[in-house]
């Protein structure tokens, strides 16, 4: 499996933000780029959001709580201001019922798209913004939200514990600290 990697720049998830909203105009897909990046959920738990997990119907919840997949642990977060715009533009523009997937396929079987869409839908974006050369798949969003929170003085131990990570050491190198500090130690030595 090939590595993905943040998106470091905010200017670079604004772009994005910005395809999603005002290019693509689409906001199942910005609902969709804006969960990935403002938790730290694996792409298939996002995609099994139900509107239900979001929402009361009418507006977004103050916290989202899920059973993850890949660990079986209860996984409970806040949702932040960004996240909640996010949710209620898609809840005004699709008024979907509290049992549908967020991520509902637009093939009219009543499933979430797959993994393989998301990642499509998210290779057109940053291609669609001069972003392809960063290998960002949906693992990407989960990486970013991690990157900015420790870049922000976030204690490693609490990243440890938002990603289910055994070691600060797994946290650095999953996030690509690790590699961009050694690279960092590389430039300034400059003999």
């Amino acid at each position: 499996m090939e590595m993905t990697y943040p998106l470091k720049d905010v200017k670079d998830i604004d772009e994005m933000k910005e395809y999603f909203l005002n290019v693509q105009e689409n906001k199942r897909n910005y609902l969709l780029f804006m969960t990935g990046i403002s938790s730290a959920l694996r792409i298939s738990d996002i995609l099994k959001l139900k509107v239900q997990d979001i929402s009361d119907g009418k507006k977004a919840k103050d916290h989202i709580v899920l059973k993850e997949i890949k660990t079986g642990k209860r996984k409970e977060f806040a949702v932040s201001q960004n996240l909640k715009k996010a949710i209620n533009a898609y809840l005004h523009e699709y008024t979907p019922e509290l049992d549908d997937y967020v991520f509902i396929s637009r093939q009219g079987d009543e499933k979430p798209i797959t993994r393989q869409r998301a990642v499509q839908i998210l290779k057109q974006a940053l291609d669609a913004c001069g972003l392809s050369y960063i290998n960002f798949g949906s693992h990407g969003m989960r990486k970013t939200f991690s990157y900015h929170l420790y870049k922000r003085g976030t204690d490693i131990y609490y990243l440890m514990r938002l990603l289910n990570h055994s070691s600060p050491k797994q946290v650095l190198a999953y996030i690509g600290i690790e590699q961009e500090e050694l690279d960092r130690i590389y430039i300034n030595l400059n003999l």
